[in-house]
């Protein structure tokens, strides 16, 4: 029922009927109004329409902004790069401040015992490095390379390494559609031209690069196929300007804390590393130089490279470092760690080329086949060739000197030497000595490291206390005069080693010697990290000074070719004919006598080893006879 209650109203409905249903009929129950006006709509308030038309410029502005903006991100790369590396240098200079900012705050609290300190400063660390991961893992690409190459520093606490130490399975893969993209912009053919049958699915995935499996056509071999990222070149550089620029930030704000030689690093060995021509070349120099000598080193055969995709034999193996895979193909765990010794050691001191990005996942080992050159009945396959790193002839005989010097017997003349080869080979100061030393010779030596690393209050600075300038000190331990001496430490030199380590001074003097040592030696530092931990990982019988043994063998040719070739060129101008000749012959016979003296030495340890292994054999026979 509807109403129409003026010439300015509204139909209108009333809200309820006007009657109700009773048993004697119906009935009112409320009086409908006289009249009921409903206003007519006059538009907004002054107020208010003046508002929508100050709002409307600013709403158009933005729209045609936020459309310009994005039509800028999708089509124009400059702005989506200044964007990107916005964000991105943000997460990182973020974590790196407030981790800067917690070490300081950290090394400035009291603590009422050295344990307390110790945990204290553990718990800053792993803050710290958990930080800087998360930054990593949102920036990924160049970021990832960055904390696996942390990881890998040996100068650096555990706890950091370790945080770091999942990047190397965090990485995405690429997709299989942008991998036939791949091979159709750089090798101009797709997948199914060049094999008969490719897996899709990738076997490995790096920071830069990922790993496919298939036959190839033209050769008809399993190969492996290595394929890089297809966005990883676009944000290189920015990255790599990003990580520069952040770490420059640091050093202006806390100049103790100087991280720049990451940056330099990586500016200078990533642009090698993502280009695989490159490392196929490496890859062939390196099987052309153990092409003459006994070893059981191998190399796998490169088939054909671009810039962008490696295609290379395909090795089935395991990690040199499974057990379960060497005692079941029965390989000898002690040659094995041997042979990690003498591959390296001819690298760095005979050819002065040698592998640098050295870890577990770069080696497998497989057995020998009948064909092959291994004196062994095992192979050890080298991977990832795609950084090399030479050392010129002069660091890698000052570096040989500095480690013979090591070896050698404690005398005035020896410590002598240590400190003025110290300098030559990594310009390490009087006062740096002791942890370039220690990083050198491992921790694990605590023979060494307990006599070394003393703090000097007084300084905040790591100091030497007499350590190797005074041939009696010992520092309250059983001092040995050089590291094929030092027994196995006891649980009191451990202690006292992570106290050490746990103060302020001795990071920042680890810092110091990062900064200060050349980035080969630093290289080189991870190759002698990468032997020793092995030697640990294969659980051998052997002393842990016997990989030294052969180091110190490597570095006795290496002085000897050296002294040959400096007599060679300049004996008859400097010495005369009977000068050079009686020169030679002097530099030859401490060439045999030290190579000899060391081969005796092994030959000891080696018997050691091998009764160490029969010993428990023997026993557990006679157990069983008895039984019986």
């Amino acid at each position: 029922m509807f109403y129409k209650l003026g010439a300015h109203s509204r139909w209108i409905l009333p809200p309820r009927l006007p009657f109700r249903h009773c048993r004697d009929g119906f009935h009112p129950c409320q009086q409908l109004p006289s009249r009921q006006y409903s206003a007519p709509f006059t538009g907004f308030p002054p107020e208010q329409r003046h508002a929508v038309k100050r709002g409307l410029p600013l709403a158009a502005t933005l729209l045609i902004l936020g459309g310009t903006g994005y039509i800028a991100y999708e089509q124009h790369q400059p702005f989506r790069h200044l964007l990107l590396a916005i964000v991105r240098c943000s997460r990182v200079a973020v974590a790196a401040v407030l981790g800067t900012l917690d070490y300081k705050i950290t090394f400035a609290r009291s603590y009422n015992s050295g344990a307390e300190r110790e945990q204290g400063y553990s718990r800053c660390h792993t803050r710290s490095a958990k930080r800087v991961l998360k930054a990593l893992l949102a920036n990924g690409g160049v970021f990832i390379k960055l904390g696996q190459h942390m990881a890998s520093l040996i100068v650096l606490s555990n706890e950091w390494r370790d945080t770091m130490r999942p990047l190397q399975d965090k990485c995405d893969p690429t997709s299989y559609e942008d991998v036939e993209a791949l091979f159709l912009s750089d090798i101009g053919k797709p997948i199914n031209e060049l094999f008969e049958d490719f897996d899709p699915t990738p076997i490995g995935v790096a920071s830069l690069a990922q790993v496919h499996t298939g036959k190839h056509r033209e050769s008809g071999k399993k190969v492996a196929v290595k394929l890089q990222h297809p966005n990883l070149a676009e944000f290189c550089e920015i990255d790599m300007e990003m990580v520069s620029v952040t770490l420059s930030w640091i050093k202006r704000w806390f100049p103790e804390f100087e991280f720049t030689w990451l940056s330099e690093e990586m500016r200078e060995n990533l642009p090698k590393e993502m280009d695989f021509v490159n490392e196929a070349q490496n890859a062939r120099r390196a099987a052309a130089n153990f092409a003459n000598v006994s070893t059981s080193l191998y190399i796998p055969e490169v088939i054909s490279a671009t810039k962008r995709v490696l295609i290379m034999e395909y090795i089935q193996g395991a990690r040199v470092d499974d057990l379960a895979f060497l005692k079941q193909e029965g390989i000898d765990k002690n040659k094995v760690a041997l042979e990690l010794a003498r591959i390296f050691g001819r690298m760095v001191f005979v050819d002065g080329w040698f592998h640098a990005d050295p870890h577990p996942g770069n080696l497998l080992i497989r057995r020998a086949a009948k064909d092959s050159r291994s004196p062994y009945n095992f192979e050890i396959v080298l991977l990832d060739h795609g950084l090399y790193f030479d050392m010129d002839d002069q660091l890698r005989i000052n570096y040989s000197k500095w480690w013979l010097s090591l070896i050698a017997r404690t005398s005035p003349k020896t410590l002598e030497d240590r400190r003025k080869y110290a300098e030559l080979v990594g310009n390490i100061t009087p006062d740096l000595y002791p942890v370039f030393e220690a990083a050198i010779t491992g921790g694990e030596y605590a023979g060494l490291a307990s006599r070394l690393i003393m703090l000097n209050s007084a300084t905040g600075r790591v100091a030497l206390e007499g350590a190797w300038q005074d041939e009696s000190y010992s520092g309250g331990y059983d001092r040995a005069s050089s590291i094929i001496d030092v027994p196995p430490f006891s649980e009191a030199e451990g202690e006292a080693i992570r106290n050490a380590v746990s103060n302020e001074g001795i990071l920042l003097s680890v810092l110091d010697v990062l900064r200060r040592v050349p980035r080969r030696v630093v290289m080189v530092l991870k190759l002698n990290d990468l032997t020793r931990s092995l030697d640990h990982a294969l659980a051998t019988t052997h002393s842990s000074a016997r990989i030294f043994l052969i180091t110190a063998k490597y570095c006795v040719a290496a002085v000897w070719q050296d002294d040959y070739r400096r007599i060679q060129q300049h004996g008859l101008r400097l010495y005369g004919w009977l000068g050079s000749l009686r020169c030679l012959v002097s530099c030859w016979w401490k060439c045999v006598k030290g190579y000899t003296t060391l081969t005796i030495m092994e030959t000891v340890m080696d018997m050691r080893a091998t009764l160490t292994r029969f010993v428990p054999m023997w026993h557990a026979c006679t157990l069983t006879k008895k039984l019986r």
